[in-house]
């Protein structure tokens, strides 16, 4: 094993001398060894951010604008005497910093657990099989095998290099992709030309390779580099810090107010300076929704948390409230709207149809011909097709228990099952076979070719890829035997669709001949050389819980727009199947091209599904969608999808199938690759954005009514129905409590059956103005109502603000109960029982309530007296009236301004 400085001139070695100094072979690592040199060298990973220390953390939440004015008042009430109001002013403030210190330590724990979720994998050689392994648990000495659009996960000295560029600009600013080959390098050569290298963090821009693993973790070149380390993303997202820039104007607008009132009450009304100045506090606390914000970003962290539980992991937080007003979704078909369990079910030699049977990526099935049982070993073309399969394929088959698992891509493992079912040598199929070359998959030329040399030394060409591409390299056909016939080229089309009728995916495998000393492979040199052997297709059906989730999707005005590279007939099977709407159309990449922006826009508008679509036609779909008004989210997993995962409002990438460079541009990672946890997701943003518009619709019209009472009694001179002192200790128990406890509702059941909401609708709605009108003014009647009442019964002064103060804390718990359901009924069992959350806010509220009330201790405190049963039952009978009265009010609203779709979707 050698160490760093060994290491560091690897780009100035051979392949060969660069595998013998990290003591490792081309079939990469034993297990053993990688598990000695990973307890050697630590993970994978760059060193953690550096975070904030927790005492700055904490007073940071100091920094505000309310704090620094309940900090001089409570320096103003310690001058005048009044200690007890210094007391509750200064645990105030301490309680409101602790809670939000501890609010803000979740949220960076739950920012930090997802970035671990999206920790990438890599394809790697060990024991000589390929495995798939957490990047974390690479060693130097590991094979790393790459391909177009994998994040490089650390620096490898490259072994094997077919048409490789990488991305550098992270770290040599190059903006151009750099080539990158397997020949040495001058030891002194800059870190931009070590061409031999790939480096820790960059994108592979294009072609395969594999390279041995040189560095890892800090140790690697981006590891080395400061400044270039991650740090966790700010919890927030356009609502939240409209939310709390509107806070803070509104704070200093309340602050205006206060001093106002405060010159008015000293100088005009010659008001004693003490008591008024309390009430001044307490009107700027009653005001100022302070806690706001802080509940708005514990809302958006539960969010996050529950859509990582549903395999749907925030990367940028403003998803999360796009996701809530997406109208169309694009998805890819293969693995989001299908199993990505291909399965090869019928092969196509000229003149006949053999079925395929089998479950799974089993190596082992049966063949049946058009009148009988088929023996492989009989039929050459058979074994034509069984080769092809085989060696043009960079899959591999791993047996775990009764089931198959492939490593790579689904349908070269479909391919290498039905070789060993028509060899009957299991995953195991020409094995001596050597491969010499090859042409990788791309999306431009649409097929893999490889140069393969058998047992004999003789060389072989072998192509699969689309049916279009394939029979453009042939000249001929095979059929029985080894014989050969002109290509017959109607004869094929026919066949593709019939087969993509049935809802198959159609692909064509050729073969040919190469001189014993032809070394390299080149497009030019398969043109109209090959023989066709035939057709091969494969099923990929679709997932049960997609055809739910697209059916959900459509009751909540969303509309679902498939978009493969598939066959239009292909497409349009599966289109039906899972339940599109007008799966009967189908526009082809072909049919976008021919098109202009305006022609495309409609047509966009008007399909759902878009067969052999290349990246490029992506990114015009969603741009002609947003065209239109409409709010797209779109899927993507390769590196040509980047530019329209970008695009798009809601970019989605593949978190099993999608490249790095997809991940990277992308807005939400999924983890599963499921289209049902799309629609999750949808679900999941509409909860998060029902949650912030009830904390805020909680909050405001309760800070208002409180704001109100007080300025009422100011401006009528008479004594404040809720001193201060309660004010400001409703605003603490609530404020921490009931408001939170919004925070983690679930969906609301007609969630997913609402349209859309709009973008960029403004904070402050018509709706919402009106409530807190509505609300606050019904709060100051009711709060003065209870006053007066108390106060004609002849009670003393601290007990009829005793009562008022219980009355405004059990009306704000029945507003919660209210605002819980914002789209329906709250008079229903489900609305009534809550959640276990919210009882245990509102339990807790009322202990304290009943405390304060009736303890001596606290009633010296605040000033409070123990209120009658028949009063204390008198105050819940006023909160009933009052959910009645807001709650018919509601269903009136709703009644006359029913919730209507989209117009566009």
């Amino acid at each position: 094993m050698t160490d760093a400085r060994q290491t560091a001139a690897m780009h100035a070695t051979s392949p060969e001398s660069a595998l013998a100094a990290l003591d490792v072979t081309r079939d990469g690592l034993r297990s053993q060894d990688a598990a000695r040199r990973l307890a050697a060298h630590g993970p994978n990973r760059l060193p953690e951010p550096p975070r904030r220390n927790p005492i700055l953390r904490f007073l940071g939440h100091f920094h505000n604008v309310l704090i620094y004015v309940l900090l001089a008042s409570a320096m103003v009430t310690a001058a005048l005497g009044h200690w007890v109001d210094t007391g509750v002013i200064l645990a105030v403030v301490l309680v409101n910093a602790l809670i939000g210190f501890l609010q803000e330590g979740r949220a960076e724990q739950a920012m930090a657990a997802l970035r671990k979720m999206l920790a990438p994998n890599c394809a790697v050689l060990r024991d000589g099989q390929r495995l798939s392994i957490d990047a974390a648990d690479l060693v130097p000495g590991d094979i790393v095998l790459i391909e177009a659009g994998d994040r490089v996960p650390a620096d490898l000295r490259l072994i094997e290099a077919r048409g490789l560029k990488a991305e550098e600009a992270i770290l040599t600013g190059e903006s151009v992709p750099t080539d990158k080959t397997i020949a040495p390098v001058p030891q002194d050569a800059p870190l931009g030309d070590q061409s031999s290298m790939l480096f820790s963090g960059t994108f592979i821009a294009s072609g395969t390779g594999r390279g041995v693993v040189t560095a890892t973790g800090g140790h690697s070149q981006i590891g080395r580099i400061s400044g270039m380390l991650g740090s966790i993303e700010t919890l927030t997202t356009p609502l939240v810090a409209q939310m709390d820039l509107f806070a803070r104007w509104l704070s200093v607008f309340i602050l205006m107010v206060a001093a106002a009132l405060l010159v008015y009450g000293y100088f005009v009304g010659h008001l004693p300076f003490r008591e008024f100045f309390m009430a001044i506090v307490g009107l700027s606390v009653a005001a100022i929704p302070e806690g706001l914000p802080a509940v708005l970003t514990i809302t958006l962290a539960v969010g996050v948390t529950a859509m990582a539980r549903r395999n749907a992991i925030i990367r940028r937080l403003p998803a999360i409230e796009t996701l809530g007003s997406v109208s169309v979704i694009c998805s890819d078909k293969t693995g989001t709207l299908t199993r990505n369990e291909m399965m090869v079910v019928a092969l196509a030699p000229a003149g006949h149809v053999v079925k395929v049977s089998g479950s799974g990526y089993a190596p082992h099935g049966a063949l049946r011909g058009p009148d009988a049982d088929t023996a492989p070993a009989d039929q050459m073309v058979l074994q034509d097709f069984a080769r092809v399969a085989a060696l043009c394929n960079d899959a591999m088959l791993h047996p775990h228990g009764d089931a198959w698992h492939v490593e790579g891509d689904p349908m070269e493992g479909a391919l290498s099952a039905l070789a060993g079912k028509i060899t009957g040598q299991g995953h195991r199929s020409f094995q001596d076979w050597i491969r010499s070359d090859a042409i990788p998959f791309d999306a431009a030329h649409r097929y893999m070719a490889t140069l393969d040399r058998d047992p004999e030394g003789r060389l072989w060409i072998h192509v699969k890829g689309a049916p279009e591409a394939v029979l453009n390299l042939c000249a001929d056909q095979r059929i029985a035997g080894h014989k050969t016939e002109p290509l017959d080229r109607a004869y094929w089309h026919a066949k593709i669709e019939d087969f993509a009728s049935e809802g198959q995916r159609v692909i064509a495998v050729a073969t040919g001949t190469a001189p014993v000393t032809q070394t390299g492979l080149t497009h030019l040199g398969l043109d109209a050389h090959l023989t066709l052997i035939g057709l091969v297709g494969l099923v990929d059906p679709p997932r049960p819980e997609a055809i739910a989730a697209v059916t959900e999707c459509h009751a909540a005005g969303i509309r679902v727009k498939m978009i493969t590279g598939d066959h239009a007939a292909t497409a349009r099977a599966i289109g039906g199947m899972i339940g599109l709407r007008n799966s009967a159309r189908v526009l082809t990449g072909a049919d976008l091209a021919a098109m202009d922006d305006a022609e495309l826009a409609e047509a966009a508008l008007a399909t759902d599904i878009f067969a052999r679509t290349s990246p490029a036609d992506k990114l015009r779909l969603v741009t002609a969608l947003q065209a239109r008004g409409l709010a797209v989210a779109m899927t993507g997993d390769g590196v040509n999808d980047a530019p329209a995962l970008k695009r798009a409002d809601a970019g989605i990438a593949m978190g099993l199938k999608g490249s790095e460079a997809a991940k990277e541009a992308a807005d939400l990672v999924l983890a599963d690759d499921n289209f049902a946890s799309i629609a999750a997701a949808v679900r999941e943003g509409r909860t998060v954005y029902d949650n912030i518009k009830k904390v805020i619709s909680w909050t405001l019209p309760t800070n208002a009514g409180e704001a109100m009472t007080i300025i009422v009694a100011l401006f009528a001179g008479m004594a404040l129905p809720i001193t201060a002192v309660q004010i400001l200790w409703v605003n603490l128990i609530t404020g921490v409590t009931l408001g939170l406890a919004l925070a983690f509702e679930p969906s609301e059941p007609g969630t997913m059956r609402r349209p859309p909401h709009p973008r960029g609708a403004p904070l402050l709605t018509g709706t919402l103005i009106w409530q807190i009108a509505l609300i606050s003014t019904l709060i100051s009647m009711a709060v003065f109502g209870m006053y007066f009442y108390a106060t004609d019964r002849g009670y003393p002064v601290p007990l009829a603000q005793t009562i008022a103060m219980n009355t405004l804390v059990v009306l704000q718990i029945f507003y919660l109960f209210f605002i819980r359901n914002i789209y329906g009924t709250s008079l229903t069992w489900a609305a009534a029982k809550g959640t276990p959350i919210v009882w245990a806010c509102v339990a807790a509220v009322t202990v304290a309530q009943v405390a304060i009330t009736y303890l001596p201790p606290f009633q010296a405190i605040l000033g409070t007296q123990a209120v009658p049963l028949f009063d204390g039952m008198l105050i819940l009978v006023i909160g009933i009236a009052f959910f009645a009265l807001i709650e018919t009010e509601k269903q009136m609203r709703l009644a006359v301004l029913p919730l209507k779709p989209d117009r566009h979707v």
